[in-house]
């Protein structure tokens, strides 16, 4: 009776945790999808053509970090790729130099 109530009890943790398992994999993939949607409405743009907004948060929040590439979509919101500690980091703002959430990045189509 042991044996079998110890059969039933691990039967129902494995399952548990499958079914755990499986709803993180599928939840990492729809943020994924959503990523590459927004990052194809980006077009890459100078460093040097950065509103002074853009580039006075920058250097205010993360003195320390290095610049790789800054891109820009049709709502004139900023996203830009830095290194500090060599630790990749994606940021974006609008171009007054307000920080955005990634959520909030709306594209224009045909800008």
């Amino acid at each position: 009776m042991k044996k079998l109530i110890f059969t039933v009890a691990v039967a129902i943790l494995s399952s548990g945790v499958s079914i755990s398992a499986a709803n993180i994999n599928n939840s990492n993939y729809a943020d994924e999808v959503i990523v590459m949607t927004i990052n194809e409405d980006f077009k890459e743009v100078a460093l040097e053509d950065l509103p002074e907004g853009v580039s006075n948060a920058i250097l205010k929040d993360y003195p320390t970090a290095i610049i790789g590439k800054a891109y820009v979509n049709g709502s004139e919101q900023y996203k830009i790729e830095f290194t500090i500690d060599e630790t990749k980091n994606i940021v974006y703002a609008d171009k007054e130099g307000n920080w955005l959430k990634e959520e909030d990045i709306t594209a224009k189509q045909g800008a």
